[in-house]
């Protein structure tokens, strides 16, 4: 994963991760941060920042990112903090660097699993810097589902109350392979969370029509938005806990979407269109079901919704 040339095509998978980085480093380096991530922009380099300039919709893709990234540290300094989670496991952690700038305890066990060229070249990059917890690597193929078995079964036994992490993973697996993960987590006892994020149906076809062209030589196009949201892992062990609207949450935060103005008119002359607005993109708090109630419908989900939407 050589950053030899600022070449803006993206050519593989850990691409991605160098241009969300760039975003990263955008908000951390705005007056107003509402996070400082000091290692993103060396960890992007040129050739994040080229992806970035030259892909469509940048301004979406970096909204995006910055909402997420702030629902992902909330979320996992609760569960950290407050609700005794012993060790994470971020699966594709690509650049995040959360071990490195979150208020985290030294007991906590942190376990970052990737593709061996990410983590060689994470390990490369952070040389010398000190996480607040103790941190892992682990080189690995996630799509080789013997040996994700095997660490997971590993894994599981970090912790009483192990909180799994997938940020901007799934969108990229096709269903089967969403499906067989969900079932894969869900067969260890202590892993008692999973955060994801989501996309709906409607807005991954909005994507796919401006994106997937230059990332389908990749091998990374955008591939998985279930038509039924976070219900769809309920069969598989999974239910909605919170669900934090990408839009709301942006509200919230400060961080309005590109052209919210018109999306808040829109919202205002049709309502319909305030609900299809606040399921388009959302981080995903999923809990472990009791075996008795697999599959059962009308499982609580605690919505998140901002107050400064009318």
């Amino acid at each position: 994963m050589s950053d030899d040339a600022p070449d803006s095509t993206i050519r593989d998978i850990a691409d991605t991760a160098r241009w969300v980085a760039f975003n990263r480093a955008l908000e951390s380096e705005r007056p107003d941060a509402l996070f400082h991530d000091r290692h993103a922009r060396r960890l992007a380099g040129e050739r994040g920042a080229a992806i970035a300039r030259r892909m469509p919709r940048a301004a979406t893709s970096a909204w995006s990112t910055i909402v997420r990234t702030c629902i992902f540290d909330e979320i996992v300094l609760r569960l950290v903090n407050r609700e005794r989670a012993g060790a994470v496991v971020n699966l594709a952690a690509g650049l995040d660097t959360r071990p490195y700038r979150l208020a985290l305890p030294a007991t906590l066990r942190w376990v970052e699993v990737d593709l061996a060229p990410m983590v060689a070249y994470k390990e490369e990059a952070l040389a010398g810097e000190r996480p607040g917890c103790t941190v892992e690597r682990v080189a690995l193929d996630l799509a080789d589902r013997a040996a994700r078995r095997q660490l997971f079964a590993r894994l599981a036994g970090l912790a009483e109350r192990v909180l799994v992490v997938s940020e901007g993973l799934l969108i990229y697996l096709p269903e089967e392979e969403v499906t067989a993960l969900a079932a894969d987590l869900a067969a260890q006892p202590s892993f008692h969370w999973w955060l994801i994020d989501l996309r709906s149906a409607r807005l991954l076809a909005y994507l796919q029509k401006g994106w997937n062209r230059r990332l389908e030589k990749a091998g990374a196009a955008f591939r998985f938005a279930p038509q039924a949201g976070a219900d769809f892992f309920r069969p598989f062990g999974w239910q909605a806990l919170e669900n934090r609207s990408f839009w709301a949450e942006g509200e919230r935060l400060g961080r309005r979407i590109p052209l919210g103005w018109f999306y808040r008119l829109l919202a205002w002359l049709i309502p319909r269109r305030r609900e299809e607005r606040l399921r388009m993109s959302s981080g995903v708090l999923l809990g472990r079901m009791q075996q008795d109630a697999l599959g059962a419908p009308g499982a609580s989900v605690c919505e998140f919704e901002s107050t400064a939407i009318r």
